[in-house]
């Protein structure tokens, strides 16, 4: 018979004293859970506990005092199976509350006993302060009249009486010093007894489930929840073999989950599952209020105030003003991996086996799947910044379940390179990877014209500032490389600045590219050991009585 309840949280008085009346009828059953399965969101984790229960017939309720604090009580639910007719009644979260210490008798008299051991240290430490004071007023008394009918004694017998002081002096001091080192054992031993006398805050919260079971019975329960205190981020390894003129190049790009979690409660043996859901954004989109353009309204002029009223006016600004801010590898061993469950909204990787992540042991990183594609390699350089030429390998993403944003670990024929970020691409989206430098790629950008003049027939009407660049590309592999150029052409946003490319320029393969504006490309397969050269010049038409500035765009 299966079973299925949701959680009831409501603050009224009435169903609270229902629940009290029927509660004063019910069992309570002591039980223990143990968590089964955890499906980790980037911002979140629901988590799934296991009851076995031995019910007698009746109203029963079972109190379970293992759950975390951090749980949310309102996504409590619970289902279940029994062998008799059972009824799932409400389910109640309440932290339990502080209780005494069992055996609090006995931490009284330990504590009683130790206070007494050390009193009884405080007067051994009196009668040793007092017997050092009388030698000391001793020593300080002249040594007449010390003999038996008061004369002084003589001065072969002084030495004696400063060693008799200096004894007694010693003898005291020696004595409070022990017994202060163990006056101090004894404060560290009373601290402790009466921190284990202290009621503890609790660690853990109580549930309560009732249950109505038509006669007795064996029932096993699964209680699920959310806790906000875990999350898993992406990672991925883009591992790429080049390749070589008579092998096809191919890349590895493996998924993993990167899990943390400090929930308070240790995930020990539990079925593990990531979930692309991001449960701590709701349900609705934001709602958007009318904007309203208007004339700023004038302001009124406030009254002069005196000096020191304004000095306070400024002093009671700042500390607004202050608050405002504060607020606002032999044979290659194999890892395992999960299988992806892609539904209409969200994908659902289910890691195999059992895994065990302690609360707050620190990340785990889990495979999640791997694939092998055939990549398009190509070398990019911007010789106008870094004549590098940097390789890279696209491909199309053509999996169900969509890339997420993530680090990704960059190898290139064994090696690793660095470190890049995925971008979020879905099902047939073309991802582009670097894959670091290629030093058999050679680039050089020469300034061949830089002209900044006049232009106009009689008389000037116009500055001009025209430039010329060369830029020569060899390909030093023995094998054909698509290679790709990128250069900039000034934008001007002003009718008066006249922009042009001149004609000497290599006619580029794209303009604007990926929308930025004048921002070209020149792109070609280079054969094996082909050298080419790239033209590309411009010139800029402004009016003669202004300046103009070139400035990177935001």
């Amino acid at each position: 018979m299966r079973l299925i309840a949701n959680s009831l949280v409501t603050s009224s008085f009435v169903v609270l004293a229902a629940f009290a009346a029927s509660a004063a009828q019910a069992a309570d059953v002591d039980a223990s859970s143990a968590i089964d399965a955890v499906t980790v969101y980037p911002d979140g984790a629901s988590v799934t506990r296991v009851i076995a229960l031995d019910l007698p017939a009746g109203d029963n309720s079972a109190i379970l005092k293992d759950f975390p604090l951090t749980l949310d009580p309102s996504s409590l639910r619970v289902e279940g199976e029994a062998g008799a007719k059972l009824t799932i009644g409400a389910i109640d979260a309440r932290p339990p509350r502080a209780a005494p210490p069992v055996n609090l008798p006995e931490l009284d008299k330990r504590i009683e006993s130790l206070k007494d051991q050390r009193a009884n240290l405080q007067g051994a430490i009196d009668a040793a302060i007092a017997r050092r004071k009388f030698a000391e007023r001793f020593a300080e008394a002249s040594p007449a009249g010390v003999g038996d009918k008061g004369e002084a004694r003589p001065i072969s017998e002084w030495r004696a009486a400063f060693a008799a002081v200096a004894e007694e002096v010693a003898f005291a001091d020696t004595a409070i010093r022990d017994a202060e080192r163990k006056q101090r054992e004894f404060d560290r031993e009373i601290a402790r007894a009466e921190q284990d006398r202290a009621q503890k805050p609790p660690s853990k919260l109580e549930v309560r489930i009732d249950l109505a079971a038509a006669a007795a019975t064996k029932a096993t329960l699964r209680v699920t929840y959310t806790v906000r205190n875990a999350r898993w981020t992406p990672l991925y390894d883009a591992r790429l073999d080049t390749g070589t003129k008579d092998r096809k190049p191919a890349l590895e790009l493996v998924r993993r989950a990167e899990i943390t979690q400090s929930t308070g409660e240790d995930w020990s043996n539990v079925a593990l599952n990531v979930s692309t859901v991001r449960t701590a954004r709701g349900g609705n989109a934001p709602d958007l209020n009318s904007l309203i353009v208007q004339y700023p309204q004038p302001q009124r002029p406030m009254p002069a105030a005196p000096a020191s009223a304004a000095m306070d006016s400024v002093r009671s600004y700042a500390r607004g003003g202050m608050a405002k801010l504060a607020e606002p590898l032999a044979e290659r061993a194999d890892e395992q991996q999960a299988t992806a469950d892609v539904g209409g909204f969200q994908v659902m990787f289910k890691i195999p086996g059992r895994v065990s992540l302690g609360a707050g042991e620190g990340a785990k990183s889990l495979r999640v799947s791997s694939v092998t594609l055939a990549p398009d390699l190509a070398v990019r350089a911007v010789p106008v910044k870094d004549p590098t030429a940097f390789l890279e390998a696209s491909f199309k993403q053509n999996e169900d379940a969509p890339l997420l944003p993530g680090r990704v670990s960059i190898y290139r024929d064994g090696t690793f390179v660095g470190r890049g970020q995925m971008a979020a691409a879905g099902k047939d989206e073309t991802v582009r990877l670097g894959f670091g430098a290629d030093d058999k790629i050679k680039i050089e950008r020469a300034v061949l014209k830089r002209n900044e003049g006049s232009a106009g027939l009689i008389v000037t009407t116009a500055k001009t500032d025209e430039r010329a660049f060369k830029t020569t590309v060899r390909n030093g592999h023995d094998f054909p490389l698509r290679i790709a150029i990128e250069d900039q052409l000034p934008v001007s946003e002003n009718e008066e600045i006249q922009v042009e490319m001149l004609p000497a320029t290599t006619p580029p393969t794209a303009t604007n590219l990926c929308d930025r504006r004048g921002v070209l490309e020149w792109a070609y397969e280079a054969k094996p050991g082909e050298v080419r050269d790239i033209s590309f010049a411009w010139r800029i038409r402004w009016p003669k009585d202004k300046g103009v500035v070139m400035i990177p765009s935001g």
